[in-house]
């Protein structure tokens, strides 16, 4: 299957890549990436191949303005990534559809859960809850419109993301909203996002998310690729998308 003409709603077409599952399986999970990041990003391959294992369909996605897909990286914003995910799941018409989404692209996952029944379950990988309080800490010291994240110069930080982060502040509330069975996977080394995010976020879902602490593991998942695949694709082929197939 071609998703070659995936576009969002200001036409920037959304680069992706499809894994296809079991012959005439309709199940897929979406796998969305974090900030300055793109779909190319080895854990999240690593993810696509494990459920390619077990018969379910893939979707790695980058968000408009990142890897090869369209628009600009000085207009992405957390809002108008939950606008691309919605625009993708338009385009799965037929398809029982997951999201799993690693940092920021998990808090895209919450807050397009919190509201769009299309979405069969959730994962959450080093997911960021706090959103304020990360670019705060990460971004703080930085000039918008003159540094760059993370110190890639193809990522300018712009005053359009700050103040989207700034609006959101947190992700607790749409956390409380998701009600469908959620997974939330995150190292206890994370240098990036705090583990306390993931343990808030559980908590404010009312306990009804599973939390799983990858003891040592850092915000990449570095050295624990296979082990991060293994658990989130079990989880989702025991239920909450589909029977486990036979691999």
């Amino acid at each position: 299957m071609s998703f070659d003409q995936l576009c969002n709603r200001h036409g920037e077409r959304l680069d992706s890549t499809f894994a296809g599952g079991r012959e005439g399986g309709r199940e897929l999970v979406v796998i969305g990436h974090g900030v300055t990041s793109n779909h190319e990003r080895p854990y999240l391959i690593a993810l696509g191949e494990a459920l390619a294992e077990r018969g379910v369909a893939s979707l790695r996605l980058s968000f408009a303005g990142n890897g090869a897909s369209g628009g600009r990286f000085e207009e992405c914003t957390i809002s108008k990534e939950v606008e691309d995910l919605g625009c993708v799941l338009d385009a799965l018409s037929g398809w029982r559809v997951a999201y799993a989404g690693h940092s920021m692209g998990a808090a895209v996952g919450v807050l397009r859960a919190a509201g769009d029944e299309r979405l069969r379950a959730l994962v959450s990988l080093a997911g960021m809850t706090r959103v304020q309080a990360f670019v705060e800490r990460h971004f703080g010291q930085l000039t918008p419109g003159r540094d760059c994240m993370l110190d890639r110069p193809s990522c300018p930080l712009s005053q359009t993301f700050v103040e989207d982060a700034r609006r959101i502040d947190t992700t607790l509330a749409a956390s409380a909203r998701v009600r469908v069975p959620w997974l939330l996977l995150h190292g206890t080394a994370d240098e990036l996002v705090p583990l306390q995010d993931s343990i808030e976020a559980r908590e404010a879902n009312a306990g009804r998310a599973r939390l799983v602490e990858l003891e040592g593991a850092d915000h990449r998942f570095s050295g624990r690729h296979g082990e991060l695949a293994a658990i989130a694709a079990d989880w989702l082929c025991a239920g909450p998308l589909v029977p486990v197939s036979p691999r």
